[in-house]
């Protein structure tokens, strides 16, 4: 029995009652493309000057965690914002990520696809159209010599500019037509950053979808597909229909990946999501029943993990960081809750409680009795006697 704040300072009793989904491989090929943005787990020992200096990485840890999403058939989406990149990570530090990375998944016998974000976080004062395609190229060919696909990241460059269309296409013409393989393009919406409001030079989201389709357009067979995160199922689902055939919609609709995912019948979204880390028994054996035409299953299996999602992922959004890590330690994949750049402080108590239950009423604390000695803890660190 825990005693678990609530919202409205109150201390009610809970009492565990989910019965965890084990982690498997899926038994057939799975019919969507899901990519699970992961978080980088800090080495604590090693930290020094934690808001100030690179982060001490605990590579076998994170990458051990890397592992079990392959082996239950998700692909990756690495150095993205999940791994706090511009929020405690570095470009150095997320290039070491993705070289580690890329030679463990040619070694994984699921031969998983590792799609790595490009971006622009290694400069500062980028005041050109020029010197912003610069430094997207610098972080391309690094990706590319170590062998990963492209993420082309929504860059704040753009926006602290004031840019409009006619940069932005100047800028992603160029990535997009010398890239080695077809990219993944990336909106994100401003609940995301806050710094990246009006990106792709319209405030306007009718005028920026239609500026984003003609970019895509302009030559379809190098773009893998586009992710986005607006949070928005109804423009997704519009979006969706108005892309070139062979284009995928990667959705990172934290809210509403159920629908999207499953589609209309006629289309549907794969995905590239964070929250499919912290929820991957359900998401991959979700994705397995959706593949075997077994829509009550696929429903079942997701329908609680959305408000577990909601919650993490509430605002302000940018925090979610933390809910990923924090169930991460919960089911023993770490031995710690420390974040690079104290990032877990970002959340308070009442949120982490009430993650706790809502993963358990999902089935996702895989090891219950740890994961309630290790809430115990944190809940002692904020005076809660349990």
């Amino acid at each position: 029995m825990l005693t678990l704040p609530t919202a409205e300072a109150r201390l009610e009793p809970y009492r565990l009652t989910g019965a965890p989904l084990l982690p498997r491989a899926p038994r057939i090929p799975l019919t969507r493309t899901a990519f699970a943005a992961a978080h980088v787990v800090s080495d604590p020992l090693r930290e020094r000057n934690p808001w100030d200096s690179r982060p001490a990485v605990d590579w076998e840890t994170t990458l051990a965690f890397r592992s079990r999403l392959w082996d239950q058939g998700l692909h990756l989406a690495e150095a993205m914002d999940t791994a706090q990149r511009g929020m405690g990570v570095d470009w150095a530090t997320a290039l070491e990520l993705i070289r580690r990375t890329l030679r463990a998944a040619k070694d994984h016998p699921m031969r998983p696809r590792v799609a790595c974000g490009v971006g622009t976080d290694h400069k500062t004062g980028l005041a050109t159209p020029e010197a912003i395609l610069a430094a997207y190229t610098d972080q391309a060919e690094a990706i590319e010599a170590a062998g990963g696909q492209l993420i082309l990241m929504a860059s704040r460059a753009f926006t602290a500019i004031g840019a409009g269309p006619a940069t932005y296409r100047q800028v992603y013409r160029r990535l997009i037509d010398q890239a080695a393989q077809p990219v993944i393009l990336h909106w994100l919406g401003a609940m995301f950053d806050p710094a990246l409001t009006g990106y792709w030079g319209s405030a306007d989201l009718a005028q920026a979808s239609d500026f984003v389709l003609q970019l895509i357009a302009e030559n379809p067979a190098k773009v893998d597909g586009i992710k986005i995160s607006l949070l928005d199922r109804r423009h997704e689902e519009q979006f969706r229909a108005r892309l070139p055939e062979g284009v995928r919609l990667y959705t990172g609709d934290d809210f509403n990946y159920a629908p999207l995912i499953e589609g209309d019948g006629t289309r549907h979204s794969h995905a590239l999501l964070g929250i499919f880390a912290a929820i991957a028994p359900a998401a991959s054996q979700a994705l397995e029943a959706l593949a075997q035409g077994d829509s009550a299953t696929y429903h079942r299996l997701l329908a609680p993990t959305v408000p577990l999602s909601r919650e993490i992922f509430r605002a302000p959004t940018r925090f979610y960081k933390a809910g990923i890590a924090f169930l991460a330690w919960l089911n023993g994949h770490q031995r710690h809750f420390i974040m690079p750049a104290g990032f877990q402080s970002s959340r308070d108590i009442t949120h982490y409680a009430q993650v706790f239950r809502l993963a358990d009423q999902a089935g996702l604390l895989a090891r219950p009795d740890l994961a309630e000695t290790r809430m115990k803890t944190l809940l002692a660190l904020h005076g809660i006697d349990s």
